[in-house]
């Protein structure tokens, strides 16, 4: 491995293209029931410490041994360095790999989300466990590609939407399933981010890299455009590139108790609204609507078609009929409100704190396992569980991969909002049914508003988009030179 450059080996897609797999060190410590001791010890690596990475670190670093930290920012992840004096310092991400490869058995990645889905794909080649940080992925392909490489290569995966390990999450599934609201076809849902700039104009502005940060790899497999402080640190999130705005950031928890206790698959249409939509910077608020058809039933209730509604951007849904005089619906971030035939069910961001309009507290049977442990333990837990005897964590890719591909339909649905019309899904197949060759739309380049003889006038610099090579970019990243991710299974 380390006589291959980094670049053949990335475009090579790692282990996979040459033919084996690298077994991760902790695999060899089985014991007689086919589990790892609990004494043993994942070597973890971690992508990204500068931001989430680091409490993910804090999660872990009490009983699993940290051997190297990644980061394109040296000035902003060096308090993080600071705290691990023994572990290995690498630029990219790349270099690790191949130089400590067969000392890893896990990864964390916690890097801007258009970098997520070639830093864990790799690692997943190489027979590595990855924990991943929401979003899981910048786009649907890519989240379709984590899940079958989870499902090929046997490793735990983790997406950090860690609400899915609270009991709240698990407490709205018993009550759905049980029928305490009936059947449910519309959902509402919101944050209350974005909490950092978005509907910006492109900056004209050329600011110089600091010398700690390395902008080529921060970019990775995104088109290379100039620095500017607006877009690093942080802030990346805002700008279409990099993030996903306020969905990605928090839809991943904020829809994810839908998802699970509605057993939703792939939608079969998304509709966006927005305000002033750009080329290149995500909007200041925006709306989606999903549509998901029937689902098989179960016992206790049915599942017929429900709409999933959205707002972000300091919109909020109108509240239900018999709402608490005075009580904000804004629970630790957004919340979901679940309309129900026989009763509405109110949860908070991650989840959290469910209850019922009508005031009932229901007793139902637990249908879950409970999780003790934080989000990122219950992964290691599993880390070190053979394939065989493995029990999933609550976020692994088998759930997360599909349920991302729902949140980042979102985007596809505000980008593409100029075609005026609902967008029709072919979940399996990742193509929308009703775009023609030949339909086309606007994006605004600019906002070029200015003040005439005391009259407001607005001059929109736009841009004439080919709807369906535009909508196959989104949906499929055609990745800059040099960077490749591996083959989908």
């Amino acid at each position: 491995m380390n006589s291959m450059s980094r670049r053949s080996f990335l475009q090579k897609g790692g282990a996979a293209a040459i033919g084996f797999t690298i077994i991760p060190n902790i695999a060899m410590g089985k014991s007689v029931s086919g589990k790892i001791a609990p004494s043993d010890k994942l070597n973890i690596v971690c992508v990204g410490p500068g931001g989430m990475g680091h409490s993910n670190l804090n999660a872990v670093k009490a009983t699993e041994n940290i051997i190297a930290l990644c980061d394109v920012d040296w000035n902003y992840a060096k308090g993080v360095f600071a705290e691990y004096p023994n572990a290995k310092k690498y630029w990219d991400w790349r270099k690790m790999y191949d130089e400590i490869g067969k000392d890893i058995d896990a990864v964390i990645v916690a890097t801007a989300d258009h970098t997520h889905a070639i830093i864990a794909a790799t690692a997943m080649t190489l027979g590595k466990h990855v924990y991943v940080q929401k979003p899981l992925t910048h786009t649907v392909y890519e989240s379709r590609l984590l899940t079958r490489l989870a499902a090929k290569y046997k490793v735990a995966t983790q997406m950090g939407n860690q609400g899915a390990s609270n009991p709240g999450v698990r407490q709205i599934c018993d009550w759905i399933w049980n029928g305490e609201i009936g059947e449910v076809r519309r959902v509402d849902t919101f944050t209350d981010r974005p909490i950092w700039p978005q509907g910006l104009n492109t900056p004209k502005q050329i600011d110089k890299v600091p010398k700690t940060l390395n902008w080529d790899l921060f970019t990775g497999p995104a088109e290379l455009v100039p620095f500017n402080h607006i877009y690093h640190p942080w802030n990346w999130r805002g700008w279409w590139r990099y993030g996903t705005g306020a969905l990605g950031d928090m839809a991943c928890h904020i829809m994810h108790p839908i998802f699970k206790a509605l057993q939703l698959g792939y939608p079969i249409k998304v509709q966006g609204s927005s305000s002033l939509l750009l080329t290149d910077c995500a909007p200041t608020a925006q709306t989606v609507r999903y549509t998901f058809p029937s689902r098989p039933n179960l016992a206790k209730i049915a599942f017929p078609e429900v709409q999933v509604n959205w707002y972000d951007g300091g919109i909020k849904p109108v509240m239900p009929d018999g709402w608490p005089s005075g009580k904000n619906m804004n629970d630790a971030g957004g919340a979901a409100i679940f309309y129900g035939t026989k009763d509405t069910l109110i949860c908070g961001c991650y989840g959290a704190r469910p209850w019922l309009l009508s005031g009932r507290k229901p007793e139902v049977p637990k249908t879950q396992r409970e999780i003790t442990v934080s989000h990122e333990m219950d992964w290691v837990r599993a880390c070190k569980e053979s394939p065989a005897s493995r029990v999933k964590p609550a976020s692994d890719f088998s759930e997360a991969g599909p349920f991302n591909e729902m949140v980042v339909m979102g985007v596809l649905g505000i980008r593409l909002q100029g075609l005026n019309k609902e967008l029709e899904w072919d979940g399996e197949n990742m193509q929308f049914t009703n775009i023609s060759d030949s339909d086309k739309f606007k994006i605004t380049k600019a906002d070029n508003f200015k003040i005439v003889n005391g009259h407001p006038t607005f001059n929109k610099d736009e841009e004439d988009i080919h709807a369906k090579s535009f909508a196959a970019e989104l949906i499929k990243h055609n990745y800059r030179d040099g960077w490749k991710l591996p083959e989908m299974p």
